[in-house]
């Protein structure tokens, strides 16, 4: 076999640019699918959960199984690229169709299309995930050119991650809105003070947007307005609520806010086309509501003046628009992972068409057991995800009820950006830098360590009661460098077990090792998920929209959601929210770095001692 020419800038550019498709299709199905089936197409919590477990455990086969039919494949375009195309194009109808779900199912329906398109996308993204990470011991040497291609590549996906986080929600509102048109299966309810007994209340926000204790209170015979309802019947459908004092269940009880519906207002000369309004009604055509403005300190004056609160609320639903948003905003992300896949599989030639035996299931596992350094690092990749992922699906708990205020939303947007940007420059940046001085073991100690110390002073804000969203940036900085330096060293590290496990075994499991990989992130998150779970429900952590617990406080007592806007839980709940969203990860890490240490030896000097030996013997 002759002697491979390094790879070009093109090669290099085609690889990543598959990267960047994959990762944006991965974030979107991993970030909005619950959000589009629960909070917009109305699918119960607990009925994804299961959806989600069931799916859980059934990439527990299907991963595998492709990694031996990837292995077995032999084709004139090689065994990896024609899988990667196949698994492209079928993930990106199946992502379209999951999320363009029909209005007209409900219940029993939507349950079953939920949980089918969902499992099947889980299939099809593993038909082309396990090829393309497989790709890169077999047309790259090992070694430097394995490591720096492999940096790339996972640089390249958190670049598409970090694309479809900043721009999902802007996309899929202007889409909605500019595709949505004059929707026919649209009504307008409107709610006025002779009918509906509207009571009011005024709350001043402070500079950071959160509520004040500041509130102006204008009873019924005080109140003259018009609130202007328009959306699906899924708007007026309402929700069953416990009332927190009585233990009465108030059914059908309808929540309008600036969460789920553009509101524009003009009340006693102020007019904003962009309001901050919560609307609480007891039924479509219920006798009892409250509404509550939330205003600047400007704003909060002269409305204070009013002798009677008169004037006009509208609000439209974006149910629809959301709905309409996700389909067309899918089928883009779907088109472009197409295109970029195929800019891939063109582009890249697999420039050595290595001899991989196959094996069954049984065996499969058998050897990628007798590989102690591929499980040894297959443990860790576990760890080092499930301490991240109990971090991100905490965050929004963290955001809605510790830092609170009406403003939540934002703030958790912007520290998105921030934390999504800092891994991009980690793995782009960092990585490649600092390998220049370090080796990647103490490199690997040193992301571990970082990631620990910005856990420790994470907790040690929230506990000093810092409430500025720009100070967290702190702490985000140093766990989100950690975690785009670990995702590439990780990778490294499980590519250079291939070398190994052939050195060991005599033979190259390039694909049963790395269908490992995309299991072990996907058990990791649903590990993840059991101890979040457990948390909100130990803490009584409300796992509910903002509105939603706005809902349960007006029906408890109808003034009761003017101050907290539905960001309250007591004092013991915020502990052990901080607490676990903290020292868990360490924990877990430590854990993770013990296994490391004492069960990993390929260091630097060891490869090149395994490559000089396989050499050898391919030679002779």
């Amino acid at each position: 076999m002759g002697e491979r020419k390094r790879l070009s800038g093109l090669e290099k550019f085609a690889y990543g640019i598959g990267a960047v498709g994959k990762d944006m299709v991965y974030m979107l199905s991993a970030s909005y699918v619950l959000y589009y089936f629960q909070d917009i197409m109305g699918v119960s919590a607990i009925a994804m959960g299961i959806i989600l477990l069931v799916a859980r455990v059934f990439d527990a086969f299907n991963d595998p199984i492709m990694g031996v039919i990837v292995a077995k494949t032999k084709t004139r375009w090689g065994k990896f690229r024609p899988w990667l195309l196949i698994g492209t194009v079928t993930n990106a109808v199946i992502l379209v169709v999951m999320f363009s779900a029909p209005p007209s199912l409900d219940g029993k329906g939507l349950v079953a299309y939920a949980a089918v398109t969902y499992i099947l996308w889980g299939i099809t993204y593993t038909m082309m995930d396990i090829p393309y990470w497989s790709m890169v011991p077999a047309f790259t040497e090992s070694g430097k050119e394995r490591e720096n291609l492999s940096a790339l590549a996972r640089s390249c996906a958190g670049v598409g991650s970090a694309i479809v986080t900043i721009i999902t929600v802007m996309a899929v509102s202007f889409l909605g809105n500019a595709l949505a048109g004059k929707a026919t299966n649209t009504t307008t309810v409107s709610y006025n003070t002779k009918d509906n007994g509207i009571k009011a209340y005024v709350v001043e926000l402070d500079d950071e947007g959160n509520p004040t204790s500041n509130v102006w209170e204008f009873n019924t015979e005080r109140t003259a307005l018009t609130v202007n309802i328009t959306g699906t019947d899924k708007v007026f459908e309402g929700v069953d609520v416990e009332d927190t004092e009585s233990g009465e269940v108030r059914e059908g009880i309808i929540n309008v806010n600036s969460s789920n519906a553009k509101i524009s207002y003009s009340v006693f000369g102020i007019t904003r086309e962009d309001g901050n309004v919560s609307f609480v009604i007891d039924s479509r055509d219920g006798k009892e509501s409250v509404i509550v403005f939330y205003m600047n300190s400007e704003d909060y004056l002269m409305m204070g003046a009013a002798q009677v609160l008169e004037g006009t609320v509208t609000m439209n639903s974006t149910l629809e628009v959301e709905r309409v948003g996700f389909k067309y905003f899918t089928i883009i992300i779907a088109a472009l992972f197409i295109i970029f896949t195929v800019i891939t599989c063109v582009v890249i030639k697999e420039k050595s068409s290595v001899e991989m035996q196959t094996a069954s299931v049984g065996q499969m596992f058998k050897a990628l057991i007798q590989n102690d350094q591929a499980m040894a690092i297959v443990e860790t990749i576990v760890l080092v995800n499930v301490a991240v992922y109990i971090t991100s699906n905490l965050l929004i708990y963290f955001f809605k009820y510790d830092l609170g205020g009406s403003n939540w939303q934002g703030n958790y947007t912007l520290f998105n950006m921030f934390i999504g940007g800092i891994q991009i420059i980690a793995m782009m940046v960092f990585f490649p830098l600092l390998r220049k001085f370090l080796k990647i073991m103490k490199l690997f100690y040193y992301s571990c360590y970082s990631a620990v110390a910005g856990y420790l002073i994470l907790l040690g804000m929230a506990l000093a009661g810092v409430r500025s969203v720009y100070v967290f940036f702190i702490p985000g900085f140093f766990i989100m460098a950690a975690v785009g330096l670990i995702n590439v060293i990780v990778t490294v590290f499980l590519a250079n077990t291939v070398d190994y496990g052939e050195l060991k075994n005599n033979r190259r499991d390039e694909s049963v090792i790395f269908s490992m990989q995309t299991f072990v992130v996907k058990l990791a998150s649903g590990i993840a998920a059991l101890v979040a779970s457990v948390c909100l429900s130990i803490f009584h952590i409300q796992a509910d929209s903002a509105g939603a617990q706005t809902v349960a406080m007006a029906v408890s007592k109808m003034t009761s959601l003017v101050t907290g806007e539905g960001t309250t839980i007591d004092s013991s709940s915020v502990t052990g929210l901080r607490l676990v969203m903290t020292l868990t990860p360490v924990i877990v890490l430590a854990v993770g770095m013990y296994i490391h240490r004492t069960r990993y030896i390929l260091t630097d000097k060891k490869l090149e001692e395994i490559t000089a030996e396989l050499n050898k013997r391919h030679s002779s």
